[in-house]
């Protein structure tokens, strides 16, 4: 009976890390040649090529720190439908805490704007 009990324990062992390692197997990333990433299919990456190729410019802000941070970004759509950041830089930063802060940050997210409509004209 013993036995018969430690049988069907190595079997249900067996079993249960045949699945696991099947579930593995199959649940494994799709890679491309090469880098490792998975690949897209090639209308997939047609589309991402032509969303890049309409990034813009768009003015941000954010508080790191207690420091507010006005940004410029330059964000694409992407395939998701969510914005994707290509590169971000700082235009000006000011304490959070600044009584002035309301015209600071009003006057760098003029500038933002500004040098947003600036470098998207430029390309």
């Amino acid at each position: 009976m013993v036995v018969l009990l430690a049988e069907l324990a190595v079997l249900v062992l067996l079993t249960g890390l045949l699945l696991y390692a099947l579930g593995v197997w199959t649940a494994r990333p799709v890679t491309g040649t090469g880098a490792g990433s998975p690949r897209l299919p090639a209308r997939r990456r047609a589309e991402l090529a032509a969303a890049v190729a309409q990034a813009r410019w768009a003015p941000a802000h954010d508080e790191v720190d207690g420091v507010t941070r006005v940004l410029l970004r330059r964000c694409y759509t992407g395939l998701d439908g969510l914005p994707t950041v290509l590169e971000e830089r700082v235009f000006d930063t000011f304490p959070a805490d600044d009584p002035a802060w309301e015209v600071r940050f009003t006057e760098a997210m003029s500038g933002a704007r500004f040098r947003c409509g600036y470098l998207n004209a430029e390309e």
